[in-house]
């Protein structure tokens, strides 16, 4: 086995840290529906909420889920998301260039959803920062670091329709460009695990290779070395909680060991992929010689609760492939879709299981 420089182990002394990946169960008095319930409805815009009012419940909302996850004992927890009614649309609302009174009907994710999506209709550029804010209200709550993601320049042009730019390469490199600011934005506002989302290289592994991998370094470029720099790449949400295996179009993992060498020699740290919903062959592991993997170890869509156990045991096959300071045990995916018992449930027994190896 190698080994690869770990950030995660200059804040935290246990073997096998946790994390979880993104979003987080919202609770009732926070007015914005998760994206996976409300596929065709148009973007939150909060006009119907006086403003104070309207962050006073953001912040508590934010405060609930950073708790939970602390008390579940996770390691490096996220902010929840709780502003955001999709991970995408949430930072598009803050890019010049991006019309979301014209929305448009299409299909993404390789045919596996139809929605209504913003439409580009001028050069994308970076608008005020505002991600920074939502670190330090996460962070106010913890003496743990708080881990903020963005979604990524490839997966954000697959859930867009493109009518400046006529050209996907373009359009990735201005995403990318934009994106870099506010995540220089993040890492000087002290924030030092920054996730990029990238599910749709797991889909078109072709374009991740061509060019997605030199825009997620596009999206890094300048950020001190300090900061952990991470991609996650989940193979895609389920429709709904529970739906039957065979009826979920999910990206095939076999992408993985197409994408890792190339990975691996990015200028990234850590590598988040899926392993419960469909394992993968954990002889990948053995193919990131420097890279910490994120290992997805608990469905984010299933409400079965995966014993303390059973998630024990697979990290222990995970560590037959690669050395305890550099894997990172995780869900899937964000834990939206999930109520909140059930969402600490899941975090409880990971945590107990990754643990256990102390």
């Amino acid at each position: 086995m190698h080994r690869g420089r770990c950030l995660w182990c200059i804040e935290i002394v246990t073997k096998v840290v946790t994390t979880t990946i993104g979003s987080f169960p919202k609770p009732d008095y926070v007015p914005v529906g998760d994206w996976s319930q409300r596929p065709s409805s148009p973007p939150f815009d909060g006009a119907d909420f006086d403003s104070r009012d309207l962050e006073a419940r953001f912040a508590m909302a934010t405060k609930a889920a950073v708790m939970a996850q602390i008390e579940a004992g996770v390691d490096v927890p996220t902010d929840g998301e709780m502003r955001r009614e999709h991970y995408i649309f949430y930072h598009l609302r803050h890019l010049s260039g991006v019309d979301f009174e014209r929305l448009q009907l299409r299909e993404i994710r390789s045919g596996a959803w139809e929605r209504e999506v913003p439409t580009i209709i001028d050069r994308v550029l970076p608008k005020e920062r505002f991600l920074p804010s939502d670190y330090k209200i996460a962070q106010s709550y913890s003496s743990q670091p708080i881990k903020i993601t963005v979604p990524g320049p490839m997966t954000i042009a697959d859930t867009v329709a493109d009518e400046h730019y006529g050209d996907p390469q373009r359009l990735n490199r201005d995403l990318a460009d934009a994106l870099n600011v506010e995540i220089l934005a993040l890492a000087a506002g002290g924030c030092r695990h920054i996730q990029v989302d990238e599910p749709v290289f797991a889909r078109k592994t072709k374009e991740a290779l061509a060019f997605g991998i030199d825009n997620l370094e596009r999206c890094f470029a300048g950020v001190p070395k300090d900061v952990q720099r991470i991609v996650h790449l989940c193979c895609g949400y389920p429709r709904h909680l529970d739906q039957p295996a065979e009826d979920v179009f999910k990206a095939d993992p076999a992408a993985y060991f197409e994408l890792a060498e190339a990975l691996d020699l990015a200028s990234v740290d850590a590598i988040s992929i899926e392993d419960a919903h469909r394992p993968v062959d954990l002889g990948l592991l053995d193919l990131f010689e420097r890279s910490t993997v994120i290992l997805g170890l608990i469905a984010i869509a299933k409400t079965r609760v995966e014993s303390t156990e059973e998630i024990r045991q697979r990290l222990d096959e995970a560590l037959s492939h690669i050395d305890p300071e550099r894997l990172v045990a995780a869900p899937d995916c964000g834990l939206g879709m999930l109520d909140l018992v059930a969402a600490k449930s899941k975090l409880a027994n990971l945590t107990a299981a990754a643990k256990s190896f102390d």
